[in-house]
């Protein structure tokens, strides 16, 4: 099974959320509709950048690191 860390970027405030799941498509639509609590007020919001993991624990770290500073500097890099 894939996990995926990813990026969304909120049209309404240019403000970047960060996430995991093992379902992408299923999550981004999740966030579209409004159902995430998080981005329900930010939306539209459009998938910017996404990583893959085999392992469920590497993609949870993966998205813990981009929500420090480092992890988001690195973010202004590759964005």
């Amino acid at each position: 099974m894939m996990y995926y860390t990813y990026v969304l970027l909120s049209e309404k405030d240019d403000k970047l959320y960060i996430g995991f799941t093992s379902d992408l498509k299923k999550r981004l639509g999740e966030h579209n509709v409004g159902y995430v609590e998080a981005t329900k007020h930010k939306r539209p919001l459009i998938l910017i950048y996404v990583e893959g993991c085999l392992d469920k624990a590497k993609a949870i770290k993966r998205e813990r690191y981009f929500k420090t500073g480092f992890g988001r500097r690195f973010l202004t890099g590759r964005l």
